[in-house]
């Protein structure tokens, strides 16, 4: 099971389990857009952009209905990344110009 690395507060937390990760989350949810990236239990990564990044982490474990077909037979997944954006134009900007990058590029992304 891969271990999280979530960003609370600009500052990054190394090696978080899932749900401490899904907690520490609850307490930055807000109105703002933020784009996501998580890593499913594969290897593979996936990007997504959201307002409560809390809600959909639990919908890309299951936890509740409504995640993407491609994270439910790539169970368990961790967030890897996360960016606040400022409007839903702006998030949707981001995440398509992430997913143009190679793996290589975002992994340099989130150690970064």
């Amino acid at each position: 099971r891969p271990a999280a690395v979530v960003l609370f507060g600009g500052r990054f937390y190394a090696g978080v389990k899932m749900a401490e990760a899904v907690l520490a989350l609850a307490d930055i949810t807000t109105n703002l857009w933020r784009v996501y990236i998580l890593q499913c239990a594969d290897a593979t990564l996936y990007t997504g952009i959201t307002k409560d990044l809390q809600r959909r982490l639990q919908q890309h474990n299951g936890a509740q209905t409504g995640g993407p077909k491609y994270t439910r037979g790539r169970r368990p997944v961790c967030l890897l990344w996360s960016e606040e954006a400022p409007n839903h134009g702006a998030a949707l900007q981001r995440e398509s110009a992430i997913k143009k990058l190679s793996r290589g590029d975002k992994l340099w992304l989130i150690d970064n």
